[in-house]
């Protein structure tokens, strides 16, 4: 949300500054006089103006520059973490797992922790490990994988693994 925002609130800055620019004149189209001949010589000539000569009266779009400048912003800014939904894989996690594991805990067997550092003593710091876990269980561990959505594991992984250095 604040991402989403920050790009907004650019992309309407960079907008805002292309009202300070000042309009170029109007060209109006080339006026041909003699016929088709005059015309045929017209675009000739034309067809021998390089490319560079051609293009040279290209105006410059602020709008087109403020555009590419945010989507690049948002591309280059992201983190892979941000494309799973925490808010749902936190609403999931509270609604079927904070039973046994509320504050990263475990109530069943303690030494098996959601915390970071037991999570890597057990090769479980990992998002697909973690899927794995919630999908298919293990030990005392249920499995989750046919009462929850693949998304809805893909999001309580990634809130599992972005919480665990935090509990």
């Amino acid at each position: 949300m604040v991402r989403t925002a920050s790009v907004l609130a650019a992309s309407a800055a960079l907008y805002g500054a292309s009202c300070f620019v000042a309009p170029s004149a109007p060209r109006s189209a080339p006026q041909v006089q003699g016929g088709f001949e005059a015309f045929a010589a017209s675009a000739e000539s034309a067809a021998e103006i390089p490319f560079s000569e051609a293009n040279s009266s290209w105006s410059f779009s602020p709008l087109a520059l403020g555009a590419a400048l945010g989507l690049a912003a948002a591309v280059l800014t992201s983190s892979p973490a941000l494309a799973a939904d925490l808010e749902n894989g936190e609403s999931i996690f509270l609604g079927n797992c904070a039973a046994c594991h509320a504050g990263g805990n475990n109530s069943v067997r303690a030494e098996k922790k959601i915390k970071k550092e037991e999570l890597i003593t057990y090769g479980k710091y990992d998002i697909g490990a973690i899927t794995t876990q919630v999908t298919n269980g293990y030990g005392a561990m249920p499995a989750f994988g046919e009462k929850l959505g693949p998304d809805d594991i893909d999001d309580v992984a990634n809130y599992v693994y972005n919480k665990a250095d935090k509990w």
